[in-house]
């Protein structure tokens, strides 16, 4: 007995660990959840820890596919401006990509961005946190081969070759570690108007002594 509620055990984990090979099949952490342990390295390549009970100030997540995306270079260049204000309101502010510490700088295609010592860039070359979060799905091996011809190599990027990468999402995280805000789109085109999500932090910051966490 003892046998089979063990394997049925695991089937189970195996069945919800599983990273969809479809963008549109991810199925992100919504708002009112407590967000998983943050396990990743910065660009030094020490390892940074974030969970629930250790967050002592809301932040902004931002998970990006990595440097050598045009549209992500695009969203962290327009971030540049909403992130001087969240850290005005107070909110810690992080980016997160499969990128290897050391490309986490160096594939970002914009050199202004390169000099813009506010931005904290995390690495998550596993892609462990972006499962955690459901947002992780992987690349079928027509597109990884396409990539390469395209002289993008995920494998390089990364230094694995799960071929996984994040639907880039935002999320703002309240001091308990509660999500209170979430934007994810399969379509990688189509980013968060940096504007609205000012707004929502400005939001969070109104309520927060209202049953909001």
């Amino acid at each position: 007995m003892k046998t089979i509620f063990s394997i049925l055990l695991v089937l189970s984990f195996s069945l919800y660990a599983e990273v969809p090979t479809d963008a549109n099949e991810v199925k992100p952490l919504l708002p009112g959840m407590i967000i998983p342990n943050i396990n990743v390295l910065n660009i030094k390549g020490e390892k940074v820890s974030i969970t629930a009970k250790s967050v002592k100030k809301p932040f902004v997540i931002t998970f990006y596919r990595g440097g050598w995306c045009p549209y992500c270079n695009a969203q962290l260049a327009q971030m540049r401006h909403a992130e001087k204000q969240l850290l005005e309101l107070g909110f810690d502010v992080y980016f997160i990509s499969p990128d290897r510490p050391e490309f986490l700088i160096e594939s970002l295609k914009d050199n202004d961005l390169k000099k813009d010592i506010n931005y904290t860039l995390l690495s998550d070359p596993t892609m462990q946190v972006a499962q955690d979060f459901g947002i992780a799905f992987k690349l079928d091996d027509k597109l990884v081969i396409k990539y390469k011809l395209w002289n993008i190599d995920l494998e390089k990027a990364s230094g694995y070759d799960h071929h996984y990468l994040p639907v880039p999402a935002t999320y703002i995280v309240g001091k308990k570690g509660i999500i209170q805000f979430q934007y994810t789109n399969p379509d990688y085109k189509v980013r968060l108007d940096p504007e609205l999500l000012v707004a929502a932090a400005k939001s969070y910051k109104k309520t927060k002594g209202k049953n909001v966490k």
